[in-house]
């Protein structure tokens, strides 16, 4: 699952987690919010946000 960062506020969108106290549930992935979708915390729309790059963790 990925997270999306808003560019205004910092706050973190988790698919994994979604947004249950907005109606979104659990593994809600980016493409599949709602258009009208806006950050909870600043009001901007999902232009505002972009993808987290994942860390990598090396295994020896």
């Amino acid at each position: 699952m990925k997270k999306y960062k808003c560019n205004t506020c910092d706050y973190i969108y988790d698919e994994a987690k979604g947004e249950p106290e907005n109606g979104i549930p659990e593994l809600t992935e980016w493409q599949d919010l709602p258009e009208d979708y806006v950050c909870p915390i600043c009001g901007v729309n999902k232009e505002a946000f972009a993808l987290v790059e994942a860390e990598t963790t090396i295994k020896a």
